[in-house]
């Protein structure tokens, strides 16, 4: 083992789990025990939560100036770690390493964001005819219970934490257990931090069906920020009911990518293969759908075959690597599942990606693809592409906005005016104009429907939704 026997960081100081059981994390690739790490339960959630909730009152009364000043530091000390954290993704996760320094130096820039927004929040003075005042302020949510997912760990769980902490809440994070070790060297990078009140923030480990579900049902939790699969947005949902808390959430996606007869095609194949292989195609943005138009079908799939057919699959930590493994063996087994059930349905396997070993699968890419294929509907959340024509504009639309979920989707045309008003007519809780799911941490990002419930995360308007509004009335009477 590489890193040893890691501690849980609860009430600013390294714990164990209260009943003593551990877990082992691995390497990805060569399922070698990376380090144990603690196996919470309920009784370590309580513990948590009690030191999230003593610390808020202390930190929600602080300035935004401080809180600014102080999650800024923390921005600077994710940029000293930045090498240790890409490898570390790169093991644990499968990330190719020269790739994963991107989404850590924007893990950093998600602090530096928060820290600028946070000093610039601002309420407003309602108009009245009587004598009264009305004034509308934000105020921190409370304790927020963050629930993070595996496909991009340490950004996703620095976005949450920056945003809920920078607004003056304190919380309690829990990531994946395959990610466990990258939290708690996140949690070291936060003791660095000497300014940072302890309890502010806490960082457990451990299964999500029991510690998770917990979290988001505790009394003591005002909000719960979640992002992973819908169906365990739906348990989370159902967990935190009884207490009706906020609920910030990021779901799935099947995404529709809708490529025009007059689209730039070289650029289209670049954006959208980049996005449907980075990260073995674990994120929920990925493309989902390729619509494209008939009279440039299969000049577009030339194109793409031509381009998928250079991706390097291979170790993380080999700096030719354009693919690494997927998270895990059960990912990929879920993954393999789609690819059989497109052939058992009779699409066209154009590109196979199934000729690697381990947790290794190449770019795949279906044709002769059906409206009633499992690979149609479902989010499959791997390097799979699923290809349809279209020659109706009206009909496209249709066939697009044809699903559960809402995340996002892109439009390919040098027509902007028309791209842009298809475009409205999405369903979708954003999307893009010869671009796709372009995520920045000063961009608000969600969905709608089954892809999102609570709102958008990152951005000014990301961090709005981690507080609550409070209205003042002041009367005008002498």
């Amino acid at each position: 083992m590489i890193y040893g026997n890691l501690k849980m960081w609860i009430d600013g100081q390294w714990v164990d789990a209260k009943s003593g059981k551990t877990f082992s994390t691995v390497n990805v690739t060569t399922g070698e025990p990376l380090g144990t790490v603690p196996l919470a339960d309920k009784e370590d959630v309580d513990i948590a939560v009690e030191a999230a909730r003593r610390a808020f009152p202390a930190w929600a009364e602080k300035t935004p100036a401080q809180r600014s000043g102080i999650a800024a530091k923390i921005a600077e000390k994710i940029r000293t770690h930045a090498k240790e954290m890409a490898h570390l993704d790169a093991l644990e996760h499968g990330l190719p390493e020269h790739i994963a320094i991107g989404p850590t130096m924007g893990a950093a820039g998600n602090f530096e964001q928060a820290a600028a927004y946070c000093r610039h929040i601002e309420g407003h003075v309602i108009p009245s005819n009587n004598d009264r005042m009305y004034c509308l302020e934000r105020v921190p949510a409370g304790v927020c219970a963050l629930i993070t997912p595996w496909n991009m760990p340490f950004f996703l769980m620095t976005q949450k934490v920056a945003l809920s902490i920078s607004v003056g809440n304190t919380c309690v994070l829990k990531v994946p257990s395959v990610n466990a070790i990258t939290s708690l060297k996140f949690a070291e990078i936060l003791a660095e931090v000497e300014e940072l009140p302890k309890g502010v923030v806490n960082i457990i480990t451990g299964p999500g069906d029991t510690v998770g579900t917990y979290m988001a049902g505790h009394p003591d939790v005002d909000c719960v920020g979640f992002t992973g699969s819908t169906e365990t947005g739906v348990a989370i949902m159902q967990a935190a009911a009884p207490t009706l808390k906020k609920l910030v959430m990021e779901l799935g996606g099947k995404n529709p990518a809708i490529i025009f007869p007059d689209a730039n095609l070289d650029h289209a194949v670049e954006i959208l293969a980049h996005h449907q292989f980075h990260n073995c195609g674990q994120a929920c943005g990925s493309p989902g759908r390729y619509y494209i138009h008939e009279s440039v079908y299969d000049e577009f799939l030339e194109k793409y075959l031509s381009h998928a057919k250079y991706i390097v699959v291979g170790d993380p930590l080999d700096p030719k690597t354009d693919m690494g493994p997927l998270v895990s063996r059960e990912h990929y087994n879920n993954v393999m599942g789609y690819i059989q059930s497109g052939i058992d349905q009779g699409a066209t396997l154009l590109l196979d990606g199934r000729k690697y070993e381990a947790n290794f699968i190449g770019p795949t890419v279906f044709t002769d693809v059906t409206p009633d294929m499992k690979i149609y509907r479902e989010e499959i959340f791997g390097p799979v592409a699923v290809m349809t024509k279209w020659s109706d504009e009206e009909d496209v639309m249709r066939r697009a906005n044809d699903n559960t979920y809402g995340l996002t989707a892109s439009i390919w045309s040098r027509n902007i005016a028309r791209a842009l008003k298809l475009g409205r007519k999405l369903t979708v809780g954003t999307f893009s104009i010869n671009s796709h799911n372009f995520i920045a941490a000063e961009a608000p990002w969600g969905g709608v429907r089954r892809s999102g419930v609570g709102g958008k995360e990152g951005g000014y308007q990301g961090l709005l939704e981690y507080t609550e509004q409070k209205m003042i009335t002041i009367c005008l009477r002498e």
